[in-house]
């Protein structure tokens, strides 16, 4: 999941409306809702928004859990203040809690008012981060995102709108199909490169090996260096037997 192409209330909800699906879409796993029809779950029956949060609840536990156990980098919770967090979005009371935790209810307090006033830090951040970059999203000279499973964050990664798209008109000889001219061993060139690529493959899907290769193989000749770079940067994951591939942007 790609955490900075989601607003803070996809986030919070777990799912977005995609325009041009005229659908509510899962962004754990992609499943699609589509407006207008109605969907049955546990013997009941929902529209689309509806059916597509309940499909969280019963398919991803909840969407609290999804947020609160990611491995992204992104979040910075302690396992403690993990466990902490799902003592609160229980309900529990701080006594409850501090029962549950082997801790005094003080401590229980000072942890919950900690979370607020980071809370509040984050939100006056995020307003003057929006002010400052998204209003000139479009300038060429803002930096692409960096995917959420990058490997190695560095200078590697600062690479502007204007360098992305001329790295692709000339690294690839077409983008429709897609053909690479030649694997740049240039570290921001294998990045955008890569990311181009892995535009290839469907998110929540698994592939064997034999699939990925024979996706790789009409976009350059060396496919299996790309298969392993798509791997070392991040963009996939595989099993450890090298059975499966799947997506992680």
């Amino acid at each position: 999941m790609d955490y900075g192409k989601l607003t803070l209330e996809e986030l919070k909800k777990g799912y977005q409306f995609d325009k041009e699906k005229d659908a509510y879409v899962c962004i754990y796993c992609d499943q699609t809702f589509q407006e207008g029809q109605i969907f049955s779950i546990g013997g009941h029956f929902y529209v689309a928004e509806h059916a597509v949060a309940k499909h969280i609840a019963a398919e991803h536990e909840s969407n609290f859990a999804q947020l609160v156990n990611s491995d992204t980098k992104y979040n910075t919770l302690t396992q403690n203040q993990r466990e902490l967090m799902t003592l609160f979005y229980a309900g529990l009371t701080d006594g409850e809690i501090a029962k549950k935790s082997g801790i005094s209810d003080s401590t229980v307090r000072r942890q919950r008012f900690t979370f607020r006033e980071k809370a509040k830090q984050a939100r006056l951040y995020l307003a003057i981060y929006e002010q400052v970059f998204e209003e000139h999203a479009e300038n060429e000279n803002a930096f692409i995102p960096i995917h959420d499973k990058a490997i190695y964050v560095d200078d590697r990664y600062l690479i502007t709108e204007q360098e992305k798209r001329h790295i692709l008109e000339t690294s690839f000889k077409t983008l429709s199909p897609l053909v690479l001219k030649n694997f740049s061993p240039k570290e921001k060139k294998k990045i955008v490169i890569l990311g181009k690529i892995a535009e290839e493959f469907d998110r929540g899907k698994h592939y064997s090996e034999k699939e990925v290769n024979e996706i790789l193989k009409p976009v350059f000749e060396d496919y299996m260096t790309l298969r392993r770079y798509l791997v070392m940067y991040g963009f996939m994951e595989r099993t450890k037997d090298g059975a499966e591939y799947w997506l992680t942007i």
